[in-house]
C-alpha cells in the first residue's frame, strides 16, 4: 500500500569536497549578475532546489518501500479469509551491528544516522531491569486498532516491542488497513472482528496473548475476551471503549455530556443503502483530524494518518455486547488513560473505569487520542510494565 511510510529514512548523502582551484576573472562579465553577492544567491537557490528534490525523493522511497513490504506479505505470507492480512512485523528488517561495541541498537536496513526523534532507550535497558521473556506468561502482543485506523498506526510500538524480543501481531480488522472487505457491507461486530478471532482460534493449546485495544478496538477485544478467555493473558484498553454488559459503543459515547462541536463537525455519515435507511459507515473530516485525534502528534504521523485512515462501519458501533463475569470477567484488565484526548476526553474514560473497574489504571500525560504517535516511548514502557505483572 503506497501510502504507508517506512520506519526509517535513507542515509543522508555525503557531500564531496571540491578541489580548490583559482578562478580567473572574466573580463567580459559585468553588472549585478556577475558580482560575489550574485554568486552566493545562485548557490543558495541551487542548494535549496537540491534539498527540495532530496526530500521529495525520500518521501517517494518511503512509499515504495512500504508498498513493497505489504505486497510481499500479501503474496508470500498467506492471507486469511476475506483478505485479512495480519501486520505482524514492523516495516523494517533489522540486522546485527558489526564491530565490537556493546549494547548498541540493531541497525535498520536503511543504515541512516540517528535523528533527534529516534528512541533514546535501548532494548537492554528494560530487559536488564528484570524482564526475562522466558519467565513471562506470554511474550506475544496482539494490537487492535481503533475506528478508521489500521495496523499501520502501531508501527512505532511494533518496532519498540520487537527490539525487546517480543512477538507482535498488529491486526487489520475487516475493511481496515489493507484488508479488502467492503466496509459498507459489514453488518455485525462478529464480522468486523473476524480477523482477530481467527488468530485467537488458531492459537495452540495453552498459548496465550496480551490484547491491546485502542478506541473502538476496546469493544473488539471485549468481544474476543468473551469468546476466548483462556487464550488471553491480559487485556489492555488504550483510550478505548471499555463497555459493560448490554452496552454498545454508541451508548458509551452518549454518556459524554454535551458532545463537542469538533466531533459533530468531523463526522460524515455514509448512506450506501439510501438516506431512508441507517448509515452504513462514518468518515471523519480530514481537515479536522489534527485537532480531534492528533493534537499532540508529530506532523509526519498526522500526514500518514490522513492518507491511510478509512471509514468506520456503523453497525458494529450500534451492537450491544453480551459480557459475562465467568468469561469476560475472568480476564485481567488494565486501562491506559490519555490526558490530552479530544476524541474520548479523560472524563469519559474515567466514567468507563468507574463503571467497570479494571485491575489497574495508568495515565499518559501529554498523550492525545493517538498515544502510539504522541507518546510512543511512554506507551512502550507501560506495555512492558503490564507484561511483567505476574499471574495471580
Amino acid at each position: 500500500m503506497g501510502n504507508l511510510c517506512s520506519l526509517f529514512a535513507p542515509p543522508k548523502p555525503v557531500k564531496k569536497r571540491r578541489p580548490i582551484s583559482k578562478r580567473l576573472p572574466n573580463p567580459q562579465s559585468s553588472g549585478a549578475g556577475s558580482g560575489p553577492n550574485s554568486n552566493r544567491w545562485s548557490r543558495a537557490r541551487s542548494s535549496s532546489s537540491r534539498r527540495d528534490k532530496f526530500e521529495d525523493a525520500v518521501i517517494q522511497e518511503h512509499a515504495l518501500a512500504a508498498a513493497a513490504i505489504l505486497f510481499r506479505q500479501q503474496n508470500g505470507g498467506g492471507g486469511r479469509d476475506g483478505g485479512s492480512l495480519p501486520f505482524d512485523r514492523s516495516a523494517s528488517q533489522r540486522y546485527p551491528v558489526s564491530g565490537s561495541k556493546k549494547n548498541q541498537l540493531p541497525r535498520s536496513s536503511s543504515s541512516r544516522s540517528r535523528s533527534s526523534t529516534d528512541p533514546l532507550l535501548q532494548p537492554h535497558q528494560f530487559l536488564n531491569q528484570g524482564i526475562k521473556l522466558d519467565e513471562l506468561e506470554t511474550n506475544h502482543f496482539v494490537l487492535i486498532h481503533g475506528g478508521g485506523f489500521g495496523a499501520w498506526c502501531w508501527y512505532k510500538t511494533i518496532a519498540l516491542l520487537e527490539e525487546d524480543g517480543f512477538k507482535v501481531t498488529a491486526v487489520d480488522l475487516a475493511g481496515c488497513g489493507i484488508n479488502s472487505f467492503n466496509i459498507n457491507g459489514i453488518a455485525s461486530l462478529s464480522q468486523f472482528v473476524k480477523p482477530l478471532t481467527d488468530i485467537l482460534e488458531k492459537l495452540a493449546i495453552g498459548e496465550k496473548v496480551i490484547l491491546v485495544g485502542h478506541d473502538f478496538g476496546g469493544a473488539c477485544i471485549s468481544y474476543a475476551m468473551e469468546l476466548f478467555p483462556t487464550k488471553i493473558s491480559k487485556a489492555i484498553f488504550l483510550a478505548a471503549a471499555m463497555l459493560t454488559n448490554g452496552q454498545s459503543t454508541l451508548d458509551m459515547f452518549s454518556l459524554q455530556a454535551g458532545q463537542t462541536d469538533l466531533m459533530k463537525k468531523a463526522q460524515i455519515f455514509i448512506y450506501t443503502n439510501g438516506n431512508e435507511n441507517p448509515p452504513t459507515a462514518i468518515d471523519l473530516d480530514k481537515s479536522l483530524l489534527r485537532d480531534l485525534l492528533f493534537n499532540q502528534s508529530p506532523s509526519k504521523d498526522i500526514a500518514l494518518a490522513s492518507v491511510s485512515m478509512r471509514s468506520i462501519p456503523f453497525a458494529p458501533v450500534l451492537e450491544k455486547l453480551s459480557l459475562s463475569d465467568l468469561k469476560y470477567g475472568s480476564v485481567r484488565r488494565y486501562y491506559i488513560e490519555t490526558l490530552e484526548d479530544n476524541a474520548i476526553p479523560v472524563t469519559l474514560q474515567e466514567n468507563m473505569v468507574n463503571s467497570s473497574p479494571p485491575e489497574k489504571v495508568y495515565r499518559l500525560k501529554g498523550a492525545d487520542h493517538a498515544p502510539f504517535f504522541s507518546k510512543p516511548q511512554a506507551l512502550h514502557k507501560l506495555l512492558l510494565e503490564i507484561a511483567r505483572i505476574s499471574p495471580t
